[in-house]
């Protein structure tokens, strides 16, 4: 893996990132943010999954007043997403955002995204310049043989970060963002040899859970090993929480965050006499529980007795299946034997154990 890129410092409402801090996990909530209730709801569900910030969109004013009263009731740097209408930013900027995300090329014309950067500036809230695929400018289109490319993003963001700083502002974040995952892994390879500012990395439009885990796990992967990279969304149509547990599997895989119980476990085969894989999708949501969000350890749910008891010694405690039993062990050793049906329970009073020490 190489060392992460230097990058400079930004702080967002409180977390930092760029220069020598943590890869910070980021989500998106799907209420309606003037729906203050609900968004509030999602947004607690979403810290206690562990997302670091979080972001709403603010299309009209009654989103942009919403954001005073979102702020007073959450924990995490609350993002304003600002398409198409200046006003809504300074706003929101005004009514205590953390941070804007902008497009400086759909708002209006120079005078307006001015207008934009004097309001951040004066309340000192960081701007994240984002670039998509699916809105990159004609020009940009026109220079790289007239269709999208990793070189017209890159170039597309580049200009628009002069544009803020020729404004005497630098407290800026760039985001550079295709469903084309590799476009996405390049644009991301080129503009990181050419800025410090810091990285909001993603592949925008992955897809439902199965697919988009898949494309993100690998365009996010390919980055974060490069080093390239300050906060990072999974970006899924589903529920929010999804994305922020991929975020963390996807650090946690990597190395780059170590906290939090991993879980492994076998494919199982032809030996397997439990219901290993409701087991293991059991143990999965136990491990997943925010009272065991401080536990930093290696669990294992193997299924028979060929590969369980040795792939269990390098897990703090296992679950090894038999014919209608299991085996709960601890570094390797047996605890105790019990009944299919009663293994989670017995795996869950052991799990409790390592709270109250």
């Amino acid at each position: 893996m190489n060392d992460r890129m230097t990058t400079r410092e930004v702080n967002i409402g409180g977390v930092r990132i760029g220069g020598n801090n943590p890869v910070a996990i980021q989500s998106m909530c799907n209420t309606k943010t003037d729906d203050v209730e609900a968004t509030v709801a999602q947004i607690l569900s979403l810290e206690e999954a562990g997302c670091e910030i979080i972001r709403v969109t603010v299309p009209d004013e009654s989103s942009a007043e919403a954001v005073s009263e979102i702020k007073k009731r959450i924990h995490i740097p609350l993002v304003s997403d600002i398409h198409f209408d200046y006003r809504m930013a300074i706003r929101a900027i005004k009514n205590g955002t953390d941070k804007i995300r902008i497009n400086p090329g759909n708002i209006g014309g120079r005078d307006k995204v001015e207008q934009v950067v004097d309001a951040a500036a004066e309340y000192h809230v960081p701007i994240r310049v984002g670039v998509n695929s699916g809105s990159l400018e004609k020009e940009y289109l026109a220079k790289f043989g007239g269709h999208v490319t990793a070189e017209g993003l890159v170039e597309s963001a580049l200009e628009k970060c002069r544009m803020i700083e020729e404004m005497g502002y630098e407290d800026l974040v760039i985001s550079i963002k295709s469903s084309d995952t590799m476009m996405c892994v390049r644009a991301y390879e080129l503009i990181r040899e050419r800025t410090d500012h810091p990285l909001h990395i993603g592949i925008t439009e992955a897809g439902t859970p199965w697919a988009g885990n898949i494309r993100s796990s690998v365009g996010l992967g390919i980055l974060l090993y490069e080093g390239i990279g300050d906060t990072i969304r999974v970006s899924l149509t589903g529920d929010p929480a999804e994305e922020v547990r991929s975020a963390k599997q996807i650090l946690k895989t990597l190395g780059l965050r170590r906290e939090g119980i991993e879980v492994v476990s076998c494919p199982t085969c032809g030996r397997t006499s439990i219901d290993l894989i409701m087991l293991a999708e059991k143990v999965n949501r136990l491990v997943s529980e925010p009272k065991y969000s401080a536990l930093t350890m290696k669990v294992a749910c193997m299924g028979c007795v060929v590969n369980g008891p040795g792939e269990a010694k390098e897990a703090e405690l296992a679950i090894c299946g038999g014919k209608g039993e299991g085996l709960i062990l601890k570094k390797g050793e047996i605890l105790k034997k019990v009944k299919e049906d009663e293994l989670l329970d017995a795996f869950r009073k052991e799990l409790d154990q390592y709270i109250k020490a």
